[in-house]
């Protein structure tokens, strides 16, 4: 059996061939649209959160309006997603944090300067902001830097491949899944690994009756061996 490293190489080339790699990034927004993007997103359907984040750059012709308006209509914006009552302060405190930070200038343009350590913890230091969500912004948006998200059809992914162990939540997963991966790597390689596993967990490896006669890593995957022999 392969070390960890070598299984999680094997692993990225076999979904990305499966997957077609390099894959398009499916978002072109700056730092900040992304953050708020990603912000809604959390415990919400894509569609959800895509249809809210649309409707509130309609309503909204800039971030400051979005800071300055009254709650509840930031909230009636946004109500396409879960929690929209939570997410509505949540974007605003984040909103004004930023600007008190930046001397009123409210952009995270400037992300592009920091090493991914700098970066995340920057962002991660911001209310509601975990390593899932500094991740996808510096990943996915016009940053383009080597950040991997861990999203939970990837986290399901990698603990039935035995890359991770089983008691590991999504937060920790981030740090132990990224070091696998060659430092080396670029931007686009680090976002491939996150979508073919991502993907690999939407189209076959599902959280219910996952579709293990077809998987193309049965046998680097300890869960998929066991339910093919039982």
């Amino acid at each position: 059996m392969p070390d960890l490293q070598q299984k999680a190489l094997l692993i990225h080339d076999r979904l990305c061939a499966e997957y077609g790699c390099p894959i398009p990034y499916f978002h072109d927004l700056d730092p900040l649209s992304e953050l708020v993007s990603s912000l809604l997103s959390h415990r919400t359907r894509n569609a959800d959160s895509g249809r809210a984040f649309k409707q509130l750059v309609k309503q909204f012709p800039t971030w400051e309006a979005v800071r300055d308006a009254p709650t509840q209509e930031v909230e009636w914006a946004i109500a396409a997603c879960t929690w929209a009552e939570q997410k509505a302060p949540r974007i605003q405190q984040v909103l004004r944090l930023i600007g008190e930070r930046r001397d009123g200038d409210l952009s995270l343009d400037f992300l592009a300067e920091f090493s991914v350590p700098e970066a995340r913890a920057w962002l991660e230091s911001l209310p509601g902001v975990g390593p899932k969500t500094s991740a996808a912004v510096l990943s996915f948006s016009r940053l383009r830097l080597p950040a991997l998200p861990v999203d939970s059809h990837h986290h399901r992914v990698a603990i039935r491949l035995g890359l991770i162990p089983a008691n590991v939540a999504v937060g920790p997963a981030h740090a132990l899944l990224e070091a696998q991966l060659p430092k080396e790597w670029t931007a686009q390689q680090i976002y491939d690994n996150h979508e073919s596993l991502m993907l690999h967990g939407q189209k076959c490896c599902y959280y219910k009756n996952p579709a293990c006669d077809r998987c193309v890593v049965l046998d680097l995957c300890p869960f998929g061996r066991s339910r093919v022999d039982s």
